[in-house]
């Protein structure tokens, strides 16, 4: 007996006896995608090689001559394949501040079929109404809402409860935690849906091996801990940098003074360990504090156990176009951290003294 897959012109058989083929799927693989479905609260949930291979996947259920409508500042990987890649398939991407509902409406189209959006974005933290998204991107029959979930993790967020049709995670970051796997996780409820990935997923084959299928389930186990201990770090650094004189200003979902502070608290509960923060100076400045932090390691990644620091303009945003950057506010003095499971102390000494040191305090200006 057999269970059968169909779409897009092509059969997948699946024996309901057991596993045929690896890249079909897998015990360990298996066992990951159930456990992810049921943190998401989802019915469906497929595993991939990298979060950018979760995302070729998902672009891969849309047409040439199809528009998507993508969160202003994202990832600069996600801003890069479908600036630049996804145009060779013939797919056309519009980019949008999703936290203003209205250019969200104003930009919909017959011609769109997905809206994908980052909520906490990067790296301006910028946090986007994911209900509010869903009812304007539903009133559209045929368009499918994707949230990158990666920044909150399934622990403090659920995308699909709140009206979106994929949660999209790269695993590589706090679902597994430990900075040794990469992976990108997507979970959906519709059945058809499904149905498409998993041929997707088949098909074009970008799929995690058994090995790194085990690292994250073994994540997933200290999810709940990690993340309270990331948000609780998280928000001690970030009341610290607010209330240092050598920054100009701190974006962090958790406090009080964050624009959608309020939509926030309405959605999610908790926020992780990622804060961008503006020092005073120029360039010279945001160098020298990182050269200077010894307890942050300076690194492109984040969502794992060590704190980790970075120059988005100069690292992850570098394909960014300068222009978009800076109206992006990607300027030569953000800094984005991923505060890690540290002791909360160790890390504020670690940030006093880099401070101290790229921003004498002959060079304070109030």
């Amino acid at each position: 007996m057999e269970s059968v897959l169909n779409w897009g012109g092509g059969k997948l058989f699946l024996s309901n006896y057991g596993f045929e083929y690896s890249r079909c799927g897998n015990p360990t693989r298996d066992c990951l995608e159930k456990a992810v479905a049921a943190l998401d609260g989802a019915k469906y949930c497929l595993a991939y090689a990298s979060g950018l291979a979760a995302t070729l996947n998902i672009a891969h259920l849309l047409r040439a001559g199809d528009t998507v409508i993508c969160t202003d500042d994202v990832y600069g990987g996600t801003n890069r394949y479908f600036s630049k890649i996804a145009t060779q398939m013939g797919l056309k991407t519009v980019f949008v501040d999703c936290t203003k509902l209205e250019c969200l409406e104003a930009a919909m189209t017959p011609q769109t079929k997905l809206v994908w959006i980052e909520t906490p974005t990067n790296p301006t933290l910028k946090v986007v109404d994911i209900e509010g998204c869903a009812k304007i991107v539903h009133k559209q029959k045929g368009v499918i809402l994707a949230v990158d979930n990666t920044f909150m993790s399934a622990y403090f967020q659920r995308p699909l409860a709140l009206g979106a049709d994929i949660c999209m995670y790269s695993a590589t970051k706090y679902m597994n935690g430990h900075s040794d796997v990469v992976m990108g996780l997507v979970s959906v409820n519709d059945g058809v849906l499904h149905e498409k990935l998993r041929f997707l997923q088949y098909s074009i084959g970008a799929v995690p091996s058994p090995f790194d299928c085990y690292l994250c389930n073994r994540g997933l186990k200290t999810l709940p801990i990690r993340m309270r201990q990331h948000f609780q770090n998280a928000l001690a650094v970030a009341r610290f940098l607010e209330s240092d004189p050598r920054v100009e200003k701190v974006i962090f979902p958790g406090l009080p003074s964050h624009p959608q502070y309020e939509v926030i608290k309405r959605q999610c509960t908790g926020c992780p360990g990622m804060i961008s923060f503006y020092i005073k100076g120029n360039l010279e400045n945001a160098s020298t504090f990182l050269k200077s932090i010894k307890l942050f390691a300076l690194a492109e990644s984040l969502g794992g156990y060590e704190s980790l620091a970075e120059h988005p303009a100069i690292m992850t945003h570098a394909s960014v176009p300068k222009a978009d950057r800076e109206a992006l506010g990607i300027t030569d003095t953000l800094i984005r951290m991923s505060v890690g499971l540290e002791d909360s102390e160790d890390l504020l000494e670690d940030l006093a003294q880099a401070l101290k040191a790229a921003v004498p305090d002959n060079r304070i200006r109030n």
